[in-house]
Formats: structure tokens, sequence, C-alpha cells
């Protein structure tokens, strides 16, 4: 988020905080390593960033409305993409939900990739795969997400 525009709604720190609230806020985890912690940061991103989405969208149809702008690491290509459209976010999220029922490890890497923001690399090495597979399944899940949500 650090590229984000001015007055926009979520703050990274407020993003972060959130995310530490849910990880950390309601009991003591022993994480059993850093792969653990990943995914459950990068899941814990996501619920926020929907959540914010989901009352951003209840407010846009009846109450004050302020457009929203979240960079993140996009599924359209390698470099960062804007997505400053709730339901896009949303109809994003509901795809995911159906692309972990069809391929969990797919699933996984948009979640690393997207929301929380790793690099091939980093991803590879949480997942425990080759950089050559997180591309493969990377490709894939792109292409399935861009089939399911246009």
């Amino acid at each position: 988020m650090h590229e984000e525009r001015a007055g926009h709604t979520l703050h990274a720190t407020e993003l972060v905080h959130q995310v530490y609230l849910r990880l950390y806020g309601q009991a003591q985890i022993d994480w059993a390593g850093e792969r653990q912690f990943v995914h459950a940061a990068a899941e814990a991103m996501r619920r926020t960033l929907i959540e914010h989405a989901r009352r951003r969208g209840r407010l846009k149809r009846g109450g004050d409305r302020q457009r929203v702008s979240l960079t993140l690491t996009g599924i359209a290509a390698d470099s960062p993409s804007l997505i400053d459209d709730t339901e896009q976010l949303l109809a994003l999220d509901e795809a995911l939900l159906l692309l972990e029922r069809k391929d969990p490890r797919a699933a996984d890497v948009i979640r690393l990739r997207f929301f929380a923001g790793l690099t091939v690399e980093q991803t590879g090495e949480v997942m425990n795969l080759s950089p050559r597979t997180i591309k493969r399944e990377w490709e894939f899940a792109r292409a399935w997400l861009r089939r399911r949500i246009h």
C-alpha cells in the first residue's frame, strides 16, 4: 500500500494493526514455524480487506461514499495493480473460494502473492516449493481467476 494515493480509507498501518489483532488479539498461538505464520497472516490480510470492502459496499448503497483504492500485488501481472472497485474485490474473494475447492495449492499461491505481497521466491520458501512450481501455479490461478471474474 506504499504507493497509494493520499485520502484512501484503509491505511497500511491500520491494515497491519487489524491483521495483528486477528493473529494475536484473542489467544496465545504457538506458531509451528514461519510458514504457518505467513499463511495465517495472508489469510488474515485477505479477510481484513474483504471485510473492509463489504463495509464500504454497505456505505456505498446509502451512506457516505468515498472511493477506496488498494495497491496490491495484482493477479493481472507480476507488477502491482490497482483494485479500486469493491465489487471487483468481493468477486475476487468469491472466485478464490471456488479455486480453493478445485486447487488448494493454487489458492494458497494467490493468497501469499496477492494478499501478503510475497515474491515468487518468498512464496516458494514459505510453501516449500520451487520457484518454477510457484510460477506455474501462479499462471494457472491467475488465468482461472480471470475467467471466473470477467
